[in-house]
């Protein structure tokens, strides 16, 4: 039997879906930025995502605030993250082009 409630885990799985939708259309919108792993993690979220959707009903208060904080750490850290790499892309790409406007 599935029980499934509208409540804070649906909320909390549809935040983890819409950022695991951002990484894997990563790929699409900037290519220089995306990694080959990526894949794995975004499916993994997906299945995360998934689940405490499907069981979250069954979490205590104290097991719900847990997972509100692992979900905003796992988030906040995939931000910086992809912002980083995409701070060392544009980084490669300026030192690309100085080097060829040296050789000319």
């Amino acid at each position: 039997m599935i029980n499934v409630s509208f409540g804070p885990n649906i909320f909390l799985g549809i935040i983890v879906s819409i950022g695991v939708l951002i990484l894997y259309s990563l790929r699409n919108i900037k290519p220089e930025v995306a990694r080959d792993e990526d894949i794995f993690f975004a499916t993994i979220g997906f299945l995360y995502s998934c689940i405490l959707m499907v069981h979250g009903w069954r979490l205590d208060p104290i097991l719900l605030f847990s997972q509100v904080l692992i979900i905003i750490t796992v988030l906040v850290a995939g931000w910086e993250n992809i912002r980083l790499r995409g701070l060392i892309a544009n980084m490669t790409k300026l030192k690309k082009k100085g080097e060829t406007d040296l050789s000319v």
